[in-house]
């Protein structure tokens, strides 16, 4: 029984990752709580021309045709803050969070955590048609990213509270702890280790514990549905699949229209008034479509809203959601995206006669989600936080699942990750286990090897072990019960016979103790060390006190998992019949 092997990576540090979490989480629920009042207090400033942080929809406005330049003069501020102030205030958040993550060691600067939010709240409090997820979840991985960078980290660490803050700022706005902690495994944290999950855990747990101090408690969209029987699994598929074409539709759109004003013979920070331009023609018709819409997302749960007013709504909606966040604006996707799954569940429901009405919207508003995010589990959770309706959880995961499939088999990137792309950075999402992690030292190391024995002197070492016809670079040179002195390559005998006599024993020249690997090493951590030094050799021994060779392990050696993993996907078996 191997004792000393585990199955997680001990590493106390996370005590320290833990408690600096607890404060992340405290202060992104502010964070969010300042973010949501700086969308009120915008929104009542530009449709009411009022000082105040009440909580009215700007569909409430009374500026009949002048509700056109509203959202044209919060694009322009937004262009103006993007192009002065930082160009990372872009887009709608989770782009951005996942390449400081991956390409920028997890280090974001100060004038995002200020910026970003009041670019948003400029702009989503002048209609324009996004909610406040993206955003908070860029704010406060700002604002952990910046905690992170006053202590002594490594970028993985630093990764780790990013995520933390990111996370608990979306619980702290959606009350969702779940959701969040599975959106940064999903997502965002591009690992499973409990050095990284635990403080992420922590961190929401913190935000959902602070939220009723500051914001409402309860889910957001609370309904209940029926329980659901076998009918409804075809539905389920259907619903899926719709939801899937709509994901892929709504994708593929965002990014045609970025690359129409990406051909504009304009600076791109006057690209968010054009797009406000079109926000605002679409808002005078439906006025409903301002905004993060959060009750037309309540009304289409509810059934409170006839379908052909519905549709109406959801293509403005769809229109100058995609030209807006095409132009390069600052806002989120969840909220819009919640809005049109709904709708199309609307419709799904008006042809299922005898079904329950709520439940296809709530459906279909998830797996649109999970298919646009490429995150399905986080996506059927996220649903079920906001309603707290568990009996719809099974159709969340059948729907989720399928709409999920549906754009990984279809589709080469989702929004999310889209955008880096075009910034010539590839992200893989598909992550598991390193077999190198899997297979230990003692698996693959050769213990059939050629030793150097330390009584030899410089003379005989050079005729016999580098002389001609010899096929080793280098040899371990061990003394008494075989203890190991350290390596000989060529270099470092020609080195030693320049400046010793020829007759020296061999031994007497090492005096350092050398690099080892140990037999219950796993492959990745000597790969690694083997990297690091630029060895191609590392002797085995038994532990560093005996110092005892036992084997040797080459580069070569360590290719041995990734064969094993190959024949594990790509060979094919009959097991019965044979």
């Amino acid at each position: 029984m191997r004792s000393h092997q585990r199955d997680f990576a001990p590493d106390r540090r996370i005590i320290f990752l833990c408690l600096i979490a607890v404060v992340i989480g405290a202060i992104s629920t502010v964070a969010a709580f300042v973010l949501l009042n700086l969308i009120h207090f915008f929104t009542n400033l530009f449709f009411f021309q009022t000082l105040s942080f009440a909580d009215r929809s700007p569909a409430n406005h009374s500026l009949g045709l002048w509700v056109i330049a509203v959202p044209v003069a919060g694009g322009l501020i937004a262009g103006l803050i993007a192009r002065y102030g930082s160009d990372k205030v872009r887009g709608h958040g989770i782009p951005e969070a996942i390449e400081a993550i991956l390409f920028r060691k997890s280090q974001m600067s100060p004038k995002v955590a200020v910026l970003k939010p009041l670019t948003s709240g400029i702009v989503i409090g002048s209609g324009g048609p996004f909610g406040a997820e993206g955003p908070i979840i860029m704010t406060g991985g700002a604002i952990g990213s910046l905690i992170a960078q006053n202590f002594s980290m490594s970028s993985a660490e630093r990764k780790t509270l990013l995520v933390a803050g990111a996370t608990a700022g979306m619980t702290a706005v959606f009350g969702t702890p779940v959701a969040a902690v599975l959106l940064a495994v999903e997502l965002l944290l591009f690992e499973w280790r409990p050095r990284s999950l635990l403080p992420v855990m922590l961190a929401c747990a913190v935000a959902a514990f602070c939220r009723p101090l500051l914001m409402e408690s309860g889910p957001l969209f609370p309904i209940h549905t029926a329980p659901v029987g076998l009918a409804a699994f075809a539905i389920c598929i259907v619903a899926g699949l719709l939801s899937g074409i709509l994901s892929a539709v709504m994708s593929i759109s965002l990014y045609r229209v970025e690359d129409l004003f990406g051909k504009l013979p304009l600076h791109w920070m006057w690209w968010p008034a054009i797009g406000g331009l079109v926000v605002g023609i679409g808002a005078y018709f439906e006025p409903r479509a301002l905004g993060v819409g959060y009750d037309v997302i309540s009304d289409l749960l509810n059934h409170r809203m006839i379908l052909s007013a519905a549709l109406s709504l959801l293509l403005v909606k769809a229109i100058i959601w995609v030209v807006a966040l095409g132009s390069g604006t600052s806002g989120g996707v969840l909220a819009p995206l919640l809005m049109l799954g709904a709708g199309l569940g609307a419709v799904i429901a008006s042809l299922v006669p005898g079904s329950d009405p709520t439940l296809w919207p709530l459906v279909c508003m998830a797996a649109v989600l999970a298919g646009v995010l490429g995150a399905p589990l986080t996506a059927a959770i996220f649903a079920l936080g906001l309603t707290g309706d568990f009996n719809a959880l099974l159709p969340l995961l059948l729907a989720t699942g399928v709409s999920y499939g549906f754009t990984v088999l279809v589709m080469k990137r989702s929004i999310m990750t889209e955008k880096i792309a075009r910034r010539g950075l590839h992200i893989y999402r598909e992550y598991s286990v390193d077999p190198q992690e899997r297979m230990f030292v003692q698996d693959v190391m050769a213990t059939d090897i050629a030793h150097i024995d330390a009584s030899l002197s410089l003379q005989q070492v050079s005729h016999d072990y580098f002389g001609t016809g010899q096929k080793h670079r280098s040899f371990p040179v061990v003394g008494a019960e075989h203890k190991l002195l350290g390596m000989l390559d060529r270099e470092l005998l020609m080195q030693w016979i320049g400046k010793h006599d020829g007759a020296q024993k061999i031994g007497s020249l090492f005096e350092k103790i050398p690099s080892v690997a140990f037999a219950t090493e796993t492959c990745q951590v000597v790969g690694r060390r083997m990297a690091i030094q630029h060895a191609e050799r590392l002797p085995v021994v038994v532990n560093r006190a005996s110092m005892s060779l036992i084997g040797i392990v080459s580069r070569s050696d360590l290719l041995k998992p990734a064969h094993t993993a190959f024949h594990e996907e790509h060979i094919r078996e009959r097991l019965f019949n044979r």
